[in-house]
């Protein structure tokens, strides 16, 4: 029988940054640093012998594509199916990191644990956030029991559906809302609060598929985000359907509530086949809906999150 091995998938991201000074936090370069070479910073596992590397890509997470996405998502699938991986961790940036999470549950479903995991610093940086990360997120991958997609920062278990970014500086940028983490890694030894995510397939397995078979990146259903606030207008709807959009996320105010040129801006996109999500521009809580929606709410999904879900239903 083989040992029990966790793969890390290399994404790039800060973790993977370089900048000039190792004073310098903000003033890197993204993604310059191989997943390999991480590893072999932090003995405790370089030494392991139970870690397998492979690089997915290497790019800044602002700059994440559904390209990477179909890539990423067709390495995890094939280690998911490997009897001998216990799990996955990936290093991922943190600015996009909630939506690849969201992507992976929601597509995968995975009964093992997925877990991504980032950084605040570069590499390159005095006291470098990476290591530990990383070491936390083995942690989280090894441990008995633990299943589905993930994200562990500062020492946090955030799940997929509920992980947001909600901080531009410090070590601990994610927040899970109201909802809240799902854990903590304390030393190595991963203390549980709530159930690990569930697995919701449907339209998943449709979806893989058709993932799997797009010739062209350029094919994947275009989903727009817009956002309501003082004086919106509906121009920006007008000017997307004018371009051939397939489906709109509306980032409401309050309860999902929407200027009312807005509103009907997005009534006639509905009306002409556009698939419209009124989800909140909120950090917490999520929109209540009542009898009289003409529009349908995001089942308490961020605008972002509900955008990738809409990808994902219109794939399938």
């Amino acid at each position: 029988m083989h040992r029990q091995q966790i793969v890390i998938l290399g994404t790039g991201g800060t973790i993977a940054g370089r900048a000039e000074s190792v004073s310098d936090n903000i003033g890197y370069t993204a993604a310059q640093v191989g997943v390999a070479e991480l590893l072999a910073a932090i003995p405790a596992l370089a030494q392991a012998g139970t870690v397998l590397t492979e690089q997915v890509a290497q790019i800044d997470s602002k700059d994440m594509s559904f390209a990477v996405w179909a890539k990423l998502a067709a390495r995890v699938s094939h280690y998911l199916e490997q009897p001998d991986i216990q799990g996955i961790v990936i290093t991922h940036g943190t600015d996009t990191l909630e939506e690849t999470a969201f992507f992976l549950q929601t597509l995968l479903a995975p009964a093992k644990p997925v877990v991504l995991t980032c950084a605040m610093r570069p590499a390159t940086a005095l006291v470098p956030d990476g290591p530990q990360n990383l070491l936390d997120a083995v942690a989280v991958a090894c441990h008995a029991g633990a299943r589905g997609v993930v994200a562990v920062c500062a020492g946090v278990i955030h799940g997929a559906a509920d992980v947001q970014k909600v901080h531009t500086y410090r070590l601990d940028p994610f927040s899970s809302g109201d909802a809240g983490p799902l854990g903590y890694v304390e030393e190595g030894a991963v203390r549980q609060l709530r159930n690990w995510p569930e697995a919701h397939a449907g339209y998943a397995q449709a979806a893989i598929k058709n993932i799997a078979s797009l010739a062209e990146p350029a094919n994947v259903p275009r989903v727009e985000i817009v956002m309501n606030h003082a004086g919106a207008s509906g121009a920006i709807v007008q000017a997307l359907l004018a371009q051939g959009v397939q489906g709109l996320v509306v980032a409401g105010t309050g309860n999902g509530s929407l200027h009312y040129e807005l509103e009907v801006a997005l009534l006639k996109a509905q009306a002409a086949g556009v698939k419209v999500i009124r989800a909140s521009r909120c950090l917490n809580g999520r929109v209540l809906p009542t009898a009289a929606d003409q529009l349908p709410d995001s089942e308490g999904l961020s605008p972002v999150k509900a955008r990738v879900k809409l990808i994902l239903q219109l794939l399938a």
